[in-house]
């Protein structure tokens, strides 16, 4: 058997899927996921995972599963599946698109896993596209402006797109955090975005080691007085960016490892 055949799942609510469950969620867009790196069976950030699911479930369907029944399904997709994978739960409603669910409509779970993934090497050039998400701190899978930015961006020779919003502020990268670095502190964009599970762990991380960081409002003139870039997600803590648009960034390597040490710092957890 294939690795990616050993360590590729689907499970509906705890249980293997049939394709005829499968196909009416093959055109629905009304959903919410995470995605997440298991290594060794075990999870780095599983509390705010769990967080980010019941939060959007309310958001979106105004009702949230218990978080011990939402382990209970990843816990069985990871039963028969390698230790290392990646792994992406989704959350929808069977009432589907374009209706109003009733009280009675309760979130059901789609839980899929691949091969484990760690991201590109980098660095990254990211084009500079003005665009602000819809619901931006909700990671839902309406998202086909990520894609059409993407494509167009490595049609002008970009590796992907970061995002301008309509003040000129950086806010995030198709599928990524940003994150900077000004030589002493981590800085991060101010902005509307989805924080990441990743940034989050980095974040409380960094505190614990005592580095210092700030909150600040980034735009692209700003670039040229900073001394790195990365983006980060699921996959990684830390790719380096060495350009936005047309400002060139420095590689910074001190600043990735260090980013890469204070993720490794953050325990893993078993579902």
């Amino acid at each position: 058997m294939s690795t990616v055949a050993a360590s590729s799942v689907v499970q509906r609510n705890g249980r293997a899927v049939a394709a005829g469950e499968l196909a009416p969620l093959a055109f629905a867009g009304y959903a919410h996921f995470t995605a997440m790196q298991v290594r060794g069976g075990r999870i780095r950030g599983l509390d705010l995972h769990l967080e980010r699911l019941r939060l959007a479930s309310v958001e979106l369907f105004g009702r949230a599963l218990p978080d011990d029944r939402m382990r209970s399904y990843l816990r069985a997709a990871l039963e028969d599946g390698p230790a290392d994978l990646s792994l992406t739960a989704t959350v929808y409603s069977p009432a589907g698109e374009f209706t109003v669910a009733g009280d009675d409509a309760e979130p059901e779970v789609l839980v899929r896993t691949g091969p484990a993934a760690s991201g590109p090497e980098g660095p990254l050039a990211l084009a500079a596209v003005e665009h602000e998400r819809m619901l931006p701190a909700v990671k839902h899978v309406g998202e086909v402006a990520k894609t059409y930015f993407l494509r167009q961006a490595a049609g002008e020779g970009f590796d992907d797109a970061a995002f301008v919003d309509r003040r000129g502020r950086l806010s995030e990268a198709s599928i990524w955090n940003l994150a900077f670095w000004d030589g002493a502190s981590v800085v991060w964009p101010v902005a509307e975005m989805l924080s990441g599970i990743t940034m989050t762990v980095v974040r409380r991380r960094l505190d614990r080691l005592g580095i210092p960081q700030r909150d600040q409002e980034i735009t692209l003139s700003d670039l040229p007085a900073l001394a790195g870039a990365v983006v980060m997600n699921s996959w990684t803590p830390g790719v380096a960016v060495h350009r936005i648009g047309a400002v060139a960034l420095p590689e910074a390597p001190s600043f990735v490892e260090l980013l890469h040490r204070a993720y490794q710092a953050e325990p893993l957890t078993s579902p």
